[in-house]
């Protein structure tokens, strides 16, 4: 069949068969690896080419699997008597898949598509819990039939039954791959199955969820038997409140790196080498023993400054040829990077040494690995090296500066810290982190990942979200993460947190880095972390902060055997072994490579030797022990103090003890993976007695290197090889189960370490050997990435770029996760509703709404509650604004807050017609016209029992006796146990024991027992059962007959609130809202709304039905920008303030302003008797003045003139004693002056208001 017979694609409609037995529903799942731009995919039935074609659809996330959108009905043929049981197994239903390019037909599919069947067969088993039997082979084509048909046995497919069909494009061989949901759902007949298909089709094409649509979607007659409420749509179903519960619904999809992914890996430095010839060219090589320099299948673009002659801006002056890349030849760096996908970032060299040695080295490295103490020594000692002292020279200024300051509280200043020294140093930081911010927005594609690496760029995360908010982007910090005590040392802490959280993946080596970081998240930023649902079904460790959940990694790199066993077997790296068994032949060799810096733990080490040859001097000439010390010039005074006191305990033990250390200072560019692995082979044991490190490799590297003793070559080698001494404080020390573990500070246990590693047995060192061998072999560099970036890829981030929004200024910017149309409140909208209303509802919230929040600062808070501060008050303008809200008859205004009575009372009571709730809405005071005076409280729920009361005070004695910071709040109606001020984590812990302490105690009383976390307050409450804000929402809505004296619904509703306490109120509203305008749309037929969001709690608001106008419109608010119910949110209380005022004006513009009603106005009044003297509306003596008869008469200032009342509609005219009055007849002015003498200077002055 030719191209030009292929009919355009279009949307499948399955035509039933009349022989039918019935219907399954089959969902077709094919993997396409070799789909290239453009390209799309369709399912075409094989006996009938000419039929329609189904499309097949991915995503991002589900990527390279394409599915149907909607399961497909196939028709089971129906089993006669006379079919044999062979004949019915011969029975297959027969497809083929479709290339499309640019929506028209490209070929069909190919058996080279299907590449490695073995790799791309997949059966995910998540949602099959009834097993398939095994299905025979599909018979063998014949000669003339070569095409690539796949084929299901009918007999494997029942009655209305949920299958899934998993397909690899191009592979037809072997069994089908069929995953059967049992879902079986009995259907009155086959048109309403197909009905039903059709309705799901038409939601999932708009995006929506079919089970949410309305009742007008369910055609079955079981369904229309239903009585429905008039006037509303069905309550929606509880359990779709979670976006998450209906994608449970759906198949699991695993998560999968392919080509096609994009991955851009982010480093302060470039993982390749530069050379650089005397004639000028450039040639670059991989630089194999970094972590990042591992070959992937991934499209891999990897950004970071380069190395050349050292470290990049180490040494040298200004822009010169010894501190960096000449500036006129960085194009050919660039040129020569190319082929390694390699985009270097250039940093001024002046500025990244500030920035690498002055705030990384020199603030950030000491912090993070929780010892800042060692560094803090006076400045000025000697190395008596020339050379040394040269490059110590430049940080002999700032060491003394920054050893102040590393440990001490800073002023806060306009900038970071008091803007001295320390100012500077992170200004360098954050301009480096924005150079690398630049270069990663032009090599961004969509859909790409983002890893970030290293402590050096920790506050990136916080540019990139501001500019690519839908990449998803990692951060892997390769150094210990220290306890919040110790980081909550540092002025910019508040900053590299956010910026870390601004990733959507932190990753560490080890749970006990990432629990020091969660503990810094929950103390200093007071978020929560815990183990959240993902969208595999399964759980991660994250972080919620801002709606957001930001997933935490904890997985130890490995390293690359091949790639150490090609060095290990190259020539030169078997001479240098021999040479160094030759020099040390007949000694057992202990090596160690350590940086010269007081972490890694030399001298300690030192001291254990020595310690161990006093106790036992028959080993004396029998060991050596070879140090190798890399220069660590960056690190200051500690080197020079380092190296000091390293020499002069190496020539202590030589001379006692000739030959039994030998050590050797070296640059690190001398000290690379070929020399490493040469003395890691040639040594019998390893040792590591760092105080605290990071990612250390070395044990991983000298256990490759001694694999072979595991042989039987190996064994009878008559060496004592392949163990290792480790620090457990070393981050390898969690893996390397197999080896030695000693604490450094204990110098008796490093001696015994290296008596055990003498005279341990042959077996136990043989076990040893074999258990460190299983991490390095199983986890290596490759399957440590790639178990991250899986991690990374699977992150649930919505597509939809609305979901996020930015919050913040500069380093405090944030990304906020929450509701697509999350937006700010449009006040032109909210004055236009509340202008065409009749009836209307404004709900308020009062601390934090209204009136600026005193609950925000912890000392204010217990001040208020022991009464020895006043609360807030409102100011005069903002009770105007009340009144005059509340003087219009249209409008019902209650305040809603958790505060007492009588703090409502002191300062609201004087209001008339304003409604008031107290303590979250257990008492409710109606609105009355009287000011002033006791007002009449009700309560929600009935008054009962009181004695809970004494019994839950006598249980938080108890607990605030032993909980620091903590004390308890009366109020008539609740009590609560505050810890906001106690120790966080400590405070936590009370209170859940607490509540459960009050749960049992109180079982038997009609109580609800609350929970706030820190970022809401953190207390334990016990109220009333029932009692909320959104309860007493629906109460006022159910007595608003009550309330105005009239029988008019509700079509005007604005709620607005700022905290958890609101969120009732604020859910309850939306969905009253929602209600109305479904019901709109099922009037007219239109499409229905989309879910509601996760935020809403779901609740039963029928019972406010018949209160409800079904033109109603509601305005949720919040203030704030955050997650919330609300749909919208305003910026601050002054914005509350500003809206309010619009209000009046829109009320107040005509009737006082400029003397005239609007169209509408005057409609309104004249249907509801508002003209006329009984509508409240009358003239006023013979002057003609229109007032109101409830209001001032000196209001009143405009004559109407010939003692009538003007007319305020095309209705009759009344004079002033309500009498209708008969117009008299046109005079005809009979010249001129007659004309001008009837014309009225009143008139004229009337004419000017209109201008």
């Amino acid at each position: 069949m030719t191209s030009n017979q292929i009919p355009p694609a279009q949307q499948v409609v399955d035509e039933q068969n009349e022989g039918s037995a019935g219907l399954a529903q089959v969902t077709f799942r094919v993997r396409c690896e070799t789909l290239g731009h453009g390209e799309s995919v369709f399912l075409v039935q094989a006996d009938n080419l000419h039929g329609s074609r189904i499309p097949l659809f991915t995503t991002a996330k589900s990527y390279p699997w394409y599915t149907t959108r909607t399961p497909l009905s196939i028709s089971l043929p129906a089993a006669s008597k006379s079919d044999s049981v062979a004949a019915r197994k011969a029975v297959f239903y027969r497809y083929r898949y479709a290339v499309y390019r640019a929506g028209v037909f490209h070929r069909w599919e190919q058996p080279s598509d299907g590449g490695d069947v073995e790799e791309f067969r997949h059966h995910e088993g998540e949602d099959a819990d009834v097993p398939m039997e095994s299905a025979s082979p599909p018979p063998t084509p014949s000669a003339d039939d070569t095409e690539c048909v796949h084929q299901i046995p009918m007999r494997l497919l029942h009655n209305g039954e949920l299958y899934t069909v998993n397909d690899v494009l191009g592979v037809t061989a072997g069994p089908p791959d069929i995953d059967h949901i049992k879902v079986r759902k009995t259907f009155s007949s086959v048109g309403s199955l197909a009905r039903r298909n059709s309705a799901q089709s038409a939601a999932s094409l708009y995006g929506l969820n079919s089970n949410r649509t309305s009742s007008s979607a369910k055609l079955d007659s079981s369904d229309r038997s239903k009585k429905k409420k008039v006037g509303f749509a069905p309550q929606p179903a509880p359990t779709h409140q979670d976006v998450a519960a209906t994608e449970a619904t759906q198949v699991k999809q695993a998560v999968h790196l392919t080509s096609s992914d994009g991955l851009i890996v982010v480093s302060a430095f470039l993982p390749v080498h530069l050379t650089r010839s005397d004639g000028g060219e450039w040639s670059a090589d991989w630089d194999y023993e970094a972590l990042l320099s591992m070959q992937t299948h991934l499209r891999v673009t990897r950004i970071g400054t380069v190395k050349w002659r050292g470290w990049h801006g180490n040494v040298g002056g200004g822009e010169s040829s010894e501190s960096g890349v000449p500036l006129d030849e960085r194009h050919k760096v660039e040129a020569v990077l190319r082929p390694f996908n390699c985009v270097p970032v250039w940093v001024p060299t002046s500025l990244f040494g500030e920035m690498y040695n002055g705030f990384c080295k020199g603030v950030l490295w000491p912090i993070l690995h929780n010892v800042a103490s060692v560094y803090s020594s006076p400045s000025g000692l000697s190395s008596g090296n020339a050379e040394a002292d040269r490059h110590i020279e430049p940080y002999e200024e700032f060491d003394a500066a920054y050893a102040e300051y590393i440990m001490d509280d800073i002023a806060q200043g306009p900038v970071h810290g008091d803007g001295g020294r320390e100012g500077e140093l992170w200004a360098a930081y954050t301009a480096v982190n924005r150079y690398f911010t630049d270069v990663i927005i032009q090599c961004f594609n969509e859909g790409d990942l983002i890893w970030i690496h290293g402590f050096h760029l920790m506050i990136l995360p916080s540019f990139l979200t501001r500019r690519i908010a839908m990449a998803k982007i990692g951060i892997f910090l390769h150094t210990p993460f220290p306890s919040s005590e110790i980081f909550r040392t540092l002025w910019c802490r508040e900053d590299l947190l956010r910026g870390m959280l601004n990733a959507d993946q932190v990753g560490f080596h080890l749970f006990e880095y990432a629990r020091h970081f969660l503990t810094c998240c929950r103390r200093l930023l007071g978020l929560n972390y815990g183990m959240f649902p993902d969208s595999s079904g399964g759980h991660n460790l994250a972080i919620d902060t801002n709606g957001r959940h930001v997933s935490v990694t904890s997985i130890h790199a490995g390293v690359e055997p091949p790639v150490l066993h090609q060095v290990l077997n190259h020539s030169s790296t078997l001479n240098k072994v021999n040479s160094i068994r030759n020099q040390f032949h007949g000694k057992v060799i202990f090596a160690a490579i350590d940086r010269m810096e007081s972490l890694k733990g030399i001298p300690l080490k030192l001291i254990g030797l020595e310690r161990f040859l006093q106790r036992c001097p028959e080993w004396a000439g029998k060991i050596v022990l070879v140090q190798v010390g890399i220069s660590a010039f960056e690190r200051g005074d500690d080197y020079t103090k380092t190296r000091n006191e390293v020499m002069s305990m190496v020539t202590n033990i030589n001379n006692r003890w000739p030959g039994t250390v030998q050590f050797q200072e070296c640059a690190e560019s001398e000290m690379r993976l070929q020399q490493r692995m040469a003395l890691l082979r040639a040594a019998d044991v390893v040792m590591v007695t760092t105080i605290r490190d990071g990612l250390n490799l070395i044990p991983l590297e000298f256990t490759i290197a001694h694999l072979d003793a595991l042989s039987e070559k190996g064994r009878n080698d008559g060496r004592k090889r392949g163990l290792c001494i480790l620090s457990e404080f070393s981050s390898c020390t969690r893996v390397m189960r197999g080896a030695l573990h000693v604490n450094p500070w204990k110098i008796s246990e490093i001696a015994t370490a290296f008596f055990q590693a003498l005279t341990m047995s042959e077996d136990e060192r043989m076990r040893r050997i074999n258990i460190a061998s299983e991490f390095v072999t199983r986890v290596t560099t490759q399957r440590w990435a790639l178990a991250v970036m899986l991690d990374l890829k699977g992150v649930q981030k919505n597509e939809d770029a609305g979901r996020y929004a930015g919050a913040g200024l500069g380093l405090g910017f944030r990304l906020l996760g929450m509701d697509s149309k999350f937006n700010s409140l449009d006040a032109n909208s909210v004055a236009r509703a509340y202008r065409s209303s009749k009836s209307r509802l404004i709900l308020l919230d009062y601390g934090g709404t209204i009136l600026a929040n005193d609950n925000l600062d912890g000392l204010l808070r217990f001040q208020f509650v022991k009464k020895s501060r006043a609360l807030s008050a409102p100011t005069e303008s903002l009770i105007s604004t009340l009144k005059e809200l509340c003087a219009d008859k249209r409008n019902i205004v209650f305040v809603v807050s958790g505060k007492e009575r009588h703090s409502l009372t002191k300062t609201l009571c004087h209001i008339p017609n304003l409604g008031l709730a107290a303590e979250h809405g257990m008492f409710v005071s109606w609105p009355t016209p009287k000011a002033g005076g006791k007002r009449r409280w009700e309560t929600l729920v009935p008054d009962q029992d009181r004695s809970w009361r004494s019994i839950a005070i006598t249980i938080m004695e108890v607990y605030t006796s032993r909980t620091h910071g903590s004390y308890i709040e009366e109020t008539e109606m609740k009590v609560l146990w505050q810890y906001r001020d106690a120790d966080p984590e400590f405070g936590y812990l009370q209170s859940r024991e607490l509540e459960d302490h009050l749960a049992n105690v109180l079982r038997g009383f009609s109580v609800d027992i609350l929970h706030g976390g820190v970022e809401e307050g953190g207390y334990v409450e016990v109220r009333p059962k029932g009692v909320n804000k959104g309860v007493v929402s629906m109460h006022i809505i159910k007595n608003l007959e009550k309330i105005s004296g009239s029988k008019g619904k509700l079509d005007f509703a604005l709620a607005i609130g700022d905290d958890h306490c609101d969120e009732p109120m604020l859910s309850v509203m939306r969905q009253i809202g929602r209600r109305a305008t479904e019901a709109r749309i099922a009037k007219k037929g239109g499409q229905p709304l989309a879910p509601l969001p996760a935020t809403i709690a779901l609740v039963d608001v029928s019972s406010c039905d018949e209160f409800i106008s079904s033109h109603m419109q509601t305005f949720t608010c919040t203030v704030g920008k955050k997650p919330s119910a609300a749909a919208n949110y305003v910026n601050d209380v002054e914005d509350v303030h500003e809206m309010l005022e619009s209000l009046v004006k829109v009320t107040t513009r005509e009737t006082v302003h400029s003397g005239f009603y609007s169209v509408v106005d005057l409609k309104s009044m004249e249907n509801s008797g508002g003209l006329g003297a009984g509508g409240g509306l009358n003239v006023i003596g013979g002057g003609g003045f229109l007032t109101d008869t409830n209001a001032d008469p000196a209001a009143s200032t405009h004559s109407f003139g010939g003692g009538f009342s003007r007319s305020l509609s095309l209705g009759q005219l009344h004079s002033a004693h309500g009498e209708p009055v008969k117009p008299k007849e046109p005079a005809v002015s009979k010249n001129l002056n007659d004309f001008l003498g009837t014309i009225d200077q009143a008139e004229e002055e009337d004419d000017d208001i209109f201008f």
